[in-house]
Order: structure tokens, then sequence, then C-alpha cells
């Protein structure tokens, strides 16, 4: 067991979060997965952590780290937020090498003492232990994208190895990927419209790459590829992904992700439909 995980209470009473990791990698591939934007809101609760990146009040993307993932999760108040530089942070995260020793693991210690203290993080792998101070900030409020279930229009769950070859093959010349989902055929399409022209790529809802179709009514919406672009390091991460939009149009792409130990985290972006910006 590594040093780091054994410390007892009376360490832990100054803290109103502490949480241990035997292997960092467990948070740090998820935080990899937002890491499009420099700084990040963090929201604690007894359910674990969430991490929240914005850019231009038109894309949000959130990392859910369960409270079961981590081998010690402590939270003395109901809720602890605050804002921290995730570079920073994922520097620190990887002091030990981003390429990991056969065998080896780096654990986590991670301390705050809240508002105004900084997050301290103590990683420790082969016995060296390495201390980090990140200061934080207080947090600024986050975009309330209300998507909300009762709203949803289509759902689908693919598999995403689906969604890789079709993002892989996709023209990055457009400004916009167009998504249709309809109760008839095509039922699933991306349509990209660049240089070269205008390009579908069509999944059957009988394909074996899709595992829910929910669908009762035609939907178009175009999303701008450079807000998208970003959600590809989730896509390339993940097993399952649920794509979802509601009766505005607005977005959700909720990724799957499984762990080194086999757990599960959830990394999860929402896109405002272009034509939504337009009007603005």
């Amino acid at each position: 067991m590594p040093l780091l995980t054994q410390h007892d209470q009376d360490d832990d009473e100054q803290y109103c979060l502490v949480a241990s990791l035997d292997n960092v990698r467990n948070l740090s591939t998820v935080l990899k997965a937002i890491h499009f934007k420099e700084h990040a809101a963090c929201f604690a609760t007894k359910n674990g952590l969430k991490v929240t990146v914005e850019n231009a009040k038109c894309v949000q993307a959130n990392a859910f780290i369960q409270a079961e993932v981590f081998q010690k999760f402590v939270i003395q108040e109901e809720s602890v937020t605050f804002r921290i530089n995730l570079t920073v942070l994922l520097d620190c995260l990887s002091i030990f090498g981003s390429s990991p020793t056969p065998g080896t693991l780096t654990a986590l210690r991670m301390c705050y003492q809240g508002y105004g203290h900084p997050l301290m993080l103590f990683l420790e792998e082969g016995g060296v232990v390495t201390v980090c101070k990140i200061n934080t900030q207080e947090p600024e409020e986050t975009l309330d994208f209300d998507f909300c279930s009762t709203n949803v229009m289509s759902k689908i769950i693919l598999q995403s190895e689906g969604l890789r070859e079709a993002f892989s093959e996709l023209d990055m010349t457009s400004d916009v990927l167009q998504i249709t989902v309809s109760p008839d055929k095509p039922y699933f399409r991306l349509s990209t419209f660049g240089n070269a022209g205008s390009a579908h790529l069509d999944y059957p809802k009988d394909s074996d790459l899709m595992e829910a179709f929910h669908c009762n009514k035609t939907q178009i919406n175009r999303y701008k590829l450079s807000l998208l672009k970003p959600s590809t390091k989730a896509l390339a991460l993940s097993c399952k992904v649920s794509i979802r939009m509601d009766n505005r149009g607005f977005l959700s792409l909720q990724y799957m992700i499984r762990n080194e130990d086999g757990q599960v985290c959830f990394v999860e972006y929402y896109c405002c439909p272009d034509e939504e910006v337009s009007e603005s």
C-alpha cells in the first residue's frame, strides 16, 4: 500500500476535502479529455468530483469522477468549489512522467483546506514523495445549459469505435457538422460541407455499433466543428457514447470511459446549435 494512503483521521480533519488514489492516471486521464481551456471549475460533493471547462459560452465539458473511484474520499462540507489552472494541475499530476513504467504506479493524496487556500497534491512513486501547491481562485458561475431529459427528442447510444471512425473521416474544412436524426431513413446522419463539397455518413438503426435508438420526430441541427473538435479527446478514450438532442437543438455527448482498474467515469459535452449562435 502506498505511503500516502496510510494517513490517520486526525490529519484529514484540517481539510474540507481529502481524496486519495493508488493510481494517479485514474484522475489525470479523464481530466485530459476536457483539457481544451486553461482554467477549470471543480465541484466536490459526497458523490465525487466534477470538473468543468467552458468555451465562448457555447460549449461546456464536464468530467465526473465518482467517489468510488478514489481509495479515499472525505468531504467535510455539503459541497466544495474552487477554480484552478487545469494545465498546471495536469503538469503536477504527471510530475513523475506521463508514460508509466511497467509495474510502477504513482499514488496521489489531494487535500483542500477551503476558500483562499491552495490545492495540495502529495504524489508518491517508489517511496519518493513530491508536494505541489496550486493556487485556487474563486469559481466563476458556470453555464446552465438547462438540458432536461424530458425535453430530449432523440437519443442514440453508439459504440465509440463507430464515431471515432466517422470523426477521422470528417472534412475539417467544413465550418459545421450537421446532425440528422430521424425515425425513418437515414436514421442517423453526419454531414459536412467543405471545400470538396458535401459529404454524408449514415448509420442504420440496426447497425452492430448502435446500442439504442430513440427518435419520434426528425431533427436536423448544425454545430460548429471547432466547438466539437475538443470532444474527440474524450471520444478516443471512451467505449460508448450517448448522443442526445433536445427540443432547442442543444447537443449532449456523454462518453463512458473505463479507467485502468475497470471503473467507469463519464465525460459530458454540451454544445449550442450554430443557428443559436448566429442569431445572438
